[in-house]
């Protein structure tokens, strides 16, 4: 199995660009768990701190992961409400720009709540990364609190909508582990892949003026 280490944390544009190596990021509303997942992918408890206050973290940090030699870049959780419109603001132009202009990012891992439908902010960001041309990796987490029929239902609505199958995973039960870890070593590029890729929905205009408008309301309790 794979192994992750913490190698780097950074906070600005910059930073993220000067990586060289090959680069997966992570993204996902603040409450969905990515990084419970990242704990369950390493086997460890502690490597990435869970939060206690969704959208607290506002670091981006770099996980190495040997013997592929490529990292998996944990963005900080989007959509928190209470975070202000400038800081909404400024985390999705980071984010907007990121996505755009990084050579060396090989794909977006979107992470998913099973239990709800698809969520604006979320159809945004995927078809953003689509329109720029980059690969699309949804996973759906939190499966353990769906049933069998809930999970498949889900996974087939976000299938059509990106046109990408996702990947079914619960951090605390370690589901869909190795079938995840197999999917990021291949969006990676460390192993051929060939992904059969349906049109994408109409994509937003700006990324960052979505993502700034989170209100309130758009909250979801985890």
């Amino acid at each position: 199995m794979p192994t992750l280490t913490l190698e780097s944390t950074v906070y600005t544009l910059q930073q993220l660009l000067d990586v060289p190596e090959a680069q997966v990021a992570l993204a996902g509303r603040s409450n969905v768990g990515k990084s419970s997942l990242i704990n369950a992918l390493a086997v460890r408890k502690k490597l990435a701190k869970v939060s206690a206050t969704p959208g607290k973290t506002r670091s981006i940090n770099f996980y190495r992961v040997q013997p592929h030699n490529f990292f998996l870049v944990d963005l900080p959780g989007y959509g928190y409400a209470r975070a202000s419109h400038s800081e909404r603001r400024s985390w999705a132009t980071l984010l907007e720009k990121y996505l755009s202009t990084c050579k060396n990012l090989r794909a977006l891992a979107l992470l998913l709540d099973s239990r709800l439908p698809p969520q604006k902010l979320d159809l945004d960001l995927a078809g953003f990364a689509r329109s720029c041309g980059l690969p699309l990796l949804p996973i759906l987490t939190k499966a353990d609190k769906c049933n069998q029929r809930e999970r498949a239902a889900r996974q087939a609505e976000w299938g059509e909508i990106v046109g990408v199958k996702p990947v079914i995973t619960s951090s605390s039960k370690r589901m869909g582990m190795d079938a995840l870890w197999q999917r990021l070593i291949e969006a990676s590029g460390c192993a051929p892949v060939i992904l059969e890729e349906e049109p994408a929905q109409p994509v937003t205009a700006s990324l960052a003026e979505a993502l700034a408008r989170t209100t309130a309301g758009t909250e979801e309790k985890a």
